[in-house]
Parts: structure tokens; C-alpha cells; sequence
């Protein structure tokens, strides 16, 4: 048996499943981060790293919202952080994590705040 597809998430839109005050309080910055990781200065594949552990470690410890800094690079478009994180997220093992993505300043795309699942027990 197949399990569930689940939708990707994408940062600054809302997900299915997620009431409509919860992402609101995530999109405008209310929702305050328990934990951040700060990517600055490290290579995609040792920062990729540092996301998996992170949010393992962030649901582990039973924490609802984080925060990760991709910085927001040189490009127009962002830096290789800020263009690849989202495909982090919809990692099978990171995408069951991750309820939503947002960024909380609109004027500040450099940091997102996750909204986590809780972890199911066993």
C-alpha cells in the first residue's frame, strides 16, 4: 500500500490542513519562533545537513515553530540557501515535519518560520 501523497509546502502559502488564524499568526511574524538555525556562511550540502538535524532535533523536543536564516544572497532570486531550501523541506522524511512555511516580514525573505507537527508517538 501506497502511503499518502502529502501536498508540498510552500513557504508563504497557505497549507491544506492548517486553520486560517494558525497561518495568519505564521505568515505576520506572531508566532514565535522556540528554536533558530542560522545557515550564514555554510555550502548547500553541510547546511542541507544542518536543516534535517535541526528540524529531527526541533520535533524531538516536542517544539511547534522554528526559524532557519537562508540569508537572502546576492541574486535577485535569493542565494543557493534560499532557492534550494524548499526543496529541503518537501524531502520525504523533512515534508511529514512541516505543517507550513512563511516568511514573517514580508520585508525580510532571509528567515522562515516553520510551523511543526507534533510528533506522533508510537
Amino acid at each position: 500500500a501506497l502511503a499518502p501523497r502529502i501536498a508540498p509546502v510552500h513557504v508563504g502559502q497557505p497549507p491544506a490542513g492548517l486553520d486560517r488564524s494558525r497561518w495568519r499568526d505564521l505568515h505576520r511574524g506572531r508566532t514565535r519562533p522556540e528554536r533558530t538555525l542560522d545557515l550564514h556562511g555554510r555550502r548547500a550540502q553541510d547546511a542541507y545537513h544542518a536543516v534535517r538535524a535541526f528540524l529531527h532535533a526541533a520535533q524531538a523536543d516536542g517544539l511547534r515553530c522554528v526559524a532557519v536564516v537562508t540569508g537572502k544572497g546576492p541574486m535577485p532570486e535569493g542565494g543557493v540557501l534560499r532557492r534550494e531550501f524548499p526543496h529541503w523541506l518537501n524531502a520525504p522524511d523533512l515534508r511529514q515535519m512541516v505543517l507550513g512555511a512563511a516568511y514573517p516580514h514580508a520585508s525580510n525573505q532571509g528567515a522562515v518560520h516553520l510551523l511543526l507537527r507534533r510528533r506522533r508517538l508510537p
